[in-house]
């Protein structure tokens, strides 16, 4: 008979004065329970790239959360998407607090986030900022950071930050509130400054040593690092193009009446959402109308037509909105897709680890393209490759060829790289940079990035059309974005013209399709950490009714029912 083996013995005990949290690498800390993570990690800190926040047993933390329990910590520094943000957000706090001791009766929007690194701010109420008030303004905020003041939060009632925001005339956040679905909130302090700010800050101000206040010409520039060198800024450059593009944007809200999402939530109980709809689609045809007529103008010397932009930027629906515009104005548009000049993908070239990187310029048939549309541009016949993704190979396409009246238009993620067609004659281009450029905020200060416009965009799109889940989106889009960042961004202002896709009312149509999609995200992945961010922002969007959305939508590109989706325009074979 085999031994019988005794029970572990259990037996209850008194919680440990001290508790341990492991670190990557192996490396264990401990120290007294409910101690705050700024404590545990004050040694963990780089000037390279300073740290700012955690990864907590698989959830993002402030550096001031204490640890009760043992845990797996992974350092989070500004080299980091999430670090960024955590720096970002505590550096607008610290900018309205002064903004508002300085210049109480005046109203300051952050608006649209700049290439170099940086937010455009814009006042109201009064002309801009004079230089000597500029430099006040940054020296008020220094001076904070030289005191190293803490940063401190409390959970109030919904109610409670409702009527706050009331007796500061920020009709703005109060709007917002009022749909809020949980009955408490989080608010920041800092002295007596008290705001609601989306997301983790750091733990004091003397974290937040790098940033600038720049002069523009319609209010100025909080500039910070980017995450590539998160202890230094940018030299500014110039981006008249960009700013015409938020300008024109600026005017689409007045027309609609509708300043941020809260704003765009009361419209939606006032039954207002069909108009906001319609009208917001009418202002990208009537845009879109406007760049076909400049082509039109200029009809006997384009050959080529390039439209480039990042991922789920509506770049499809656009070129083929725009062949129909052209084709409207007695112009035939022959479209063209760049993916179909992929090289073989054994040829195709990697990245640092390894792995395929279609991103680059080189993972192209600059050969190929070239050649053929030299050989389109003169009127010659050319058999376009197609590219089958499944076997990764470059296959013969259909035979094409343009004449009198014939326009190509080539869309894809390198449009504007001028290495692309470096033969293409002077004046025979035309181009067109195409993305989200802006987005509805959620009032003054918290904004919302067009990085997560695209990416929610993305994320329906991928689960609908494509069979992805949240998680194999989300894992992708950190190589996405670093192909946008060195291959498509740096050659925005290369543009004769920019649409910008962004829909006022989107938030809204995506949240409800996005949400039951990222809550599929298994707990303790890296990829959880940004769907519930996703989820968080989300949540203040009240969903609404899309059948209103027409189906010829740059939306419909990504949550179905588009008209386009199989709208092809041929060239003479």
């Amino acid at each position: 008979m085999a031994e019988k083996v005794a029970a572990p013995a259990i037996q209850e005990a008194q919680a440990r004065p001290n508790v341990q949290i492991h670190l990557p690498g192996g490396r264990v800390l401990e120290g007294e329970r409910g101690l705050q993570l700024a404590i545990f990690l004050k040694d963990e800190d780089q000037d390279t790239a300073p740290l700012v926040g955690a990864i907590v047993n698989g959830e993002l933390r402030e550096l001031t959360y204490p640890i009760q329990l043992e845990s797996e910590v992974r350092p989070v520094t500004m080299a980091e998407e999430d670090g960024m943000r955590i720096y970002r957000r505590s550096l607008t706090f610290l900018l309205a607090a002064a903004f508002e001791k300085l210049f109480p009766e005046v109203r300051l929007d952050v608006e649209h986030s700049v290439a170099h690194g940086g937010y455009h701010c814009h006042v109201s109420g009064r002309v801009q900022l004079k230089s000597d008030e500029l430099t006040q303004l940054g020296n008020r905020m220094r001076e904070w950071v030289d005191q190293d003041l803490p940063f401190s939060k409390t959970q109030v009632r919904l109610s409670e930050a409702i009527e706050y925001f009331e007796s500061k005339g920020f009709k703005d956040k109060v709007r917002l509130l009022a749909q809020r679905r949980k009955p408490y909130m989080i608010i920041y302090e800092m002295g007596d400054h008290r705001d609601y700010h989306h997301g983790y800050m750091v733990p004091r101000t003397g974290y937040l040593r790098w940033f600038a206040l720049e002069p523009t010409e319609d209010g100025f520039t909080l500039q910070f690092p980017k995450r590539d060198t998160p202890t230094q800024l940018l030299p500014p450059p110039q981006y008249p193009k960009l700013l015409q593009t938020f300008g024109q944007y600026e005017d689409w809200i007045q027309t609609l009446g509708v300043a941020s999402v809260g704003a765009l939530n009361d419209a939606g109980q006032a039954g207002r959402m069909r108009e906001i709809i319609l009208v917001s689609e009418a202002l990208h045809e009537h845009r879109i109308a406007e760049i076909a007529a400049q082509i039109q103008e200029k009809r006997d010397a384009i050959r080529l037509v390039l439209v480039a932009g990042p991922s789920a930027s509506g770049k499809t629906t656009f070129a083929k909105r725009l062949s129909i515009q052209l084709l409207a104005l007695g112009i035939s548009p022959l479209p063209i897709g760049l993916d179909n000049f992929f090289v073989d993908r054994e040829k195709s070239p990697r990245d640092e680890h390894g792995e395929y990187d279609y991103e680059q310029l080189d993972a192209l048939d600059l050969d190929r393209l070239n050649h053929d549309m030299r050989k389109l541009a003169a009127g010659e016949r050319v058999q376009l490759p197609e590219y089958d993704f499944i076997e990764g190979m470059q296959r013969d396409g259909t035979v094409v060829q343009i004449s009198e009246g014939h326009i190509v238009i080539l869309e894809g993620i390198h449009g504007l790289n001028p290495e692309l067609l470096p033969e293409l004659p002077e004046g025979q281009g035309f181009r067109v940079y195409a993305s989200a450029i802006t987005q509805l905020n959620l009032d003054r200060y918290n904004r919302v990035s067009t990085t997560d416009t695209r990416l929610v965009r993305r994320l329906v799109r991928d689960a609908r059309h494509r069979g992805k889940s949240a998680a194999d989106t989300i894992s992708r889009w950190e190589s996405v974005r670093r192909g946008e960042r060195l291959y498509i961004f740096p050659y925005q202002e290369n543009a004769d013209v920019m649409f910008n896709s962004a829909l006022i009312y989107e938030g809204a149509a995506l949240a409800p399709l996005a949400e039951p999609i990222l809550r599929q995200v298994t707990f303790g992945t890296p990829e959880h950490v940004e769907a519930k961010r996703l989820l968080s922002l989300l949540e203040w969007f009240a969903p609404i009714d899309d059948s209103p959305i027409p189906d010829n939508s740059i939306l419909r590109e990504f949550m179905g029912g588009s008209i386009l989706r199989d709208f092809t325009v041929g060239g003479t074979s």
